[in-house]
């Protein structure tokens, strides 16, 4: 049966609409669920796939680069053949890639199993987006978008908060259990709402999608790498120079084609591009902070995973209840002010987590309300603001330009923050190692000369590998002095003080980073931004739908 989407402004949201924001909310929620929660997993299933330090990294960012390399052509998939019918397809796909490291012991095959979760969530994630902003009524959008931001914006602590349960009872293969039958029963649900799509059925452009898909990948691979690496080395160099090369190549292109993938003159209008940047600057600060804060909040303030992510549930109502007033703010009231206060506010939050000595969880606390607030009063305008302007037959490039803004926002962030936390930690904390190591080289020979030889040679190879150990990272370090602990107390403390203030010091210069980059771009959305939403000229904004 037909059935005609978002007819007039004055519709109410009827329970079928209700129950399409339910739907399309579950399934973004799971999808960056998934993308977050492995960072409080990784210590126990790292020793069980024998993963090296390198392919530690990918274990989680596997998912990330195909999501993020993907999100372009699955929205416009979606757009041509039928968005309820790609969100689906990608729900199944995310389950089978969900359920494939249960049993696996490679960290290869691990790695390719993320992947292909990765490309089940590449087609869920714009097609959650483009489903509400073409099925629900106009006058009730922003509201709609306002809740689906909400949710995006708290669906990494949400993945903290349930890795963190499971992990309280059960062994790491039960979070992907999880989400494999989440998966499944949200691909069910998602049988039962209207479906849309582009009414003009244009010809899908492979050459943009496999430019812009290969782009992309090149982008946050380098940025993936850039912390471990280093930024100038050679591979990560290549990386980024063919990848913006590609990304001209792309730009270049959709000028020139009839049907192109993405109009790329949608950057021409203010409010689609100020939406776009101020996504992308949300989630470089977001994720960047939670980089450093959860390690921080764990091996600092000595919290479980799940004490963890409760501790940052003082963002989660924030964010939900800010969106929804800087949504409203935006539409009826001014654009530019709502998007350049919200970043404004976001990076005097994330400053302050660096600028201030928290001896107490409450001082965080504070200081997460504070970036909670500003990241609410953000995060909707700047989603509305890039759906808006979207053609009607185009919600799902819109959607997946919103979502793609998102993943490099992320891995921005998380280049920065890890790149001057491993330098900085690894300077700081290397006339601790070397002490240690001196140490425990002053024990081997004492050992010797009063004939203990076995003993000897054990501190001896000890001394050996210590150094290597304490400068890695926090979490080694205190591995280390747990294990010496028993025997060399005092060594132990001190290997521990001194890497904990080793990590604080870069973890507050990468938060200052951060806060103050959020700061420069409020200042330029200030300067640039409009006022107004600028909406297409589309009064009807109708698009072909199906219900089956």
């Amino acid at each position: 049966m037909e059935s005609t989407v978002g007819a007039s402004p004055n519709d109410k949201i009827g329970f079928r609409t209700v129950w399409l924001i339910f739907v399309a909310c579950v399934a973004v929620s799971m999808v960056i669920a998934a993308m977050a929660s492995l960072n409080t997993a990784i210590p126990d299933i790292a020793p069980a796939v024998q993963a090296n330090s390198n392919q530690v990294t990918w274990l989680i960012d596997g998912y990330t680069l195909t999501l993020a390399a993907l999100l372009l052509p699955a929205g416009a998939i979606g757009d041509r053949f039928g968005r309820r019918e790609v969100l689906i397809g990608g729900l199944v796909v995310f389950a089978i890639g969900s359920l494939l490291p249960i049993w696996v012991s490679d960290p290869t095959q691990f790695i390719a199993a993320r992947c292909l979760t990765g490309v089940g969530a590449a087609f869920v994630m714009p097609a959650t987006l483009s489903l509400i902003t073409s099925g629900v009524p106009d006058a009730k959008r922003p509201l709609a978008v306002s809740i689906w931001a909400g949710v995006a914006g708290v669906g990494g602590i949400a993945g903290f908060f349930v890795t963190g349960v499971l992990l309280e009872f059960f062994s790491w293969h039960s979070i992907f259990l999880t989400f494999a039958i989440a998966a499944a029963a949200t691909a069910a649900l998602s049988c039962t709402i209207a479906t849309s799509r582009d009414s003009t059925s244009p010809r899908f452009d492979w050459w943009g999608s496999a430019t812009s898909a290969l782009a992309v990948a090149l982008l946050v691979f380098a940025l993936i790498e850039s912390p471990h690496r280093g930024w100038f080395d050679p591979l990560t160099l290549i990386a980024f120079v063919a990848g913006i090369g590609l990304v001209a190549l792309f730009w270049y292109s959709q000028l020139h084609r009839p049907e192109p993938l993405l109009d790329v003159r949608l950057f021409r209008n203010r409010a689609f591009a100020a939406g776009s940047f101020s996504v992308a600057v949300q989630f470089m600060a977001a994720f960047g902070l939670f980089l450093v804060l959860l390690q921080y909040l764990q091996l600092v303030f000595g919290y479980s995973p799940l004490k963890s992510a409760v501790a940052l549930f003082p963002m989660v109502i924030v964010v939900m209840v800010c969106s929804l007033i800087g949504n409203w703010i935006a539409v009826k009231v001014n654009l530019r002010i709502i998007l350049a206060a919200g970043m404004f506010v976001m990076g005097v939050g994330v400053m302050l987590i660096g600028l201030i000595h928290h001896s107490e969880y409450w001082t965080v606390a504070v200081c997460l309300i504070v970036f909670a607030l500003g990241l609410g009063i953000a995060t909707a305008p700047s989603t509305t603001a890039i759906m808006v302007n979207t053609p009607a037959d185009n919600q799902g490039v819109g959607s997946a330009i919103n979502d793609t803004s998102r993943e490099l926002g992320s891995a921005i962030g998380i280049a920065i923050a890890g790149s001057l936390l491993a330098s900085g930690y690894t300077r700081d904390v290397s006339a601790t190692a070397d002490t240690a190591q001196a140490e425990l080289r002053q024990t081997a020979a004492q050992l010797e000369s009063a004939g203990q030889l076995g003993q000897a040679q054990e501190v001896a190879a000890a001394a050996g590998s210590i150094k290597e150990h304490i400068t890695n990272t926090l979490a080694e370090a205190l591995q280390v002095a747990e294990r010496l602990a028993p025997g060399q107390p005092e060594l132990a403390n001190s290997i521990a003080d001194g890497a904990k203030d080793a990590f604080i010091g870069p973890m507050n210069t990468a938060s200052i980073t951060l806060g103050a980059l959020s700061i420069v771009a409020a200042v330029l959305l200030a300067i640039f931004a409009p006022n107004r939403m600028e909406p297409v000229a589309e009064p009807d904004r109708v698009a072909d739908s199906a219900r089956s």
